[in-house]
């Protein structure tokens, strides 16, 4: 992974505590909006981490590919996980 590392685990660590805090409020059932919230929160961070990789994949992975062959197989990668997550 060519991705900031520290930066990616920080973002992690930050949404798996946030995590824990949901759990929490669900086993106290606390308010639905006020869960439903911090479950928004936490996919913001997680997007942004995913964000951070994908930006270091494009920036490294695929223009240091060695043949336009690689940089194209690269690419159909990226677009079909994309595809994925944009259904």
């Amino acid at each position: 992974m060519q991705a900031d590392k520290q930066k990616v685990t920080r973002l992690l660590k930050t949404a798996r505590g946030q995590m824990d805090g949901i759990l929490k409020m669900v086993e106290e059932d606390r308010y639905c909006i006020d869960i439903s919230q911090q479950l928004m929160a936490t996919e913001a961070i997680l997007n942004k981490v995913n964000k951070e990789i994908l930006t270091a994949h494009l920036k490294n992975c695929v223009s240091h590919a060695e043949s336009q062959e690689e940089k194209e197989e690269k690419i159909d990668e990226l677009v079909s996980m994309l595809g994925k997550i944009l259904k």
